[in-house]
């Protein structure tokens, strides 16, 4: 079983979403790599965060079953995905704000 660290999640974030706000949205990558969009950045994060919260789900039931788990291991699991579930939210908050604010623009 492999949990991602919450901490690489919102450091990979953190760092994706500097370099739109300095590149611009058209394009993060260089002449021969892909280009990576907002949306394609936001769905894998919420991937990350579903896989961690699947990992914390199957350590539980482990440990609960009677496998061979270190409780401290599952405990972890558990408040990581916990945290970046409420990360997630958050950035959601914050998204849903934004937008209200765009519709409040008069033109």
């Amino acid at each position: 079983m492999s949990i991602n660290p919450i901490s690489q999640i919102s450091q990979q974030t953190l760092q994706r979403l500097n370099e739109l706000s300095q590149n611009g949205a058209s394009s993060l990558a260089g002449p021969n790599e892909p280009t990576t969009t907002f949306r394609d950045l936001l769905l894998q994060s919420i991937d990350q965060v579903n896989t961690m919260q699947t990992d914390a789900d199957s350590a539980v039931e482990t440990l609960m079953t009677g496998g061979e788990i270190n409780p401290a291991e599952v405990l972890t699991a558990v408040q990581k995905a916990d945290m970046a579930f409420k990360l997630m939210q958050q950035i959601r908050n914050k998204l849903l704000e934004a937008y209200r604010e765009i519709q409040d623009i008069r033109v």
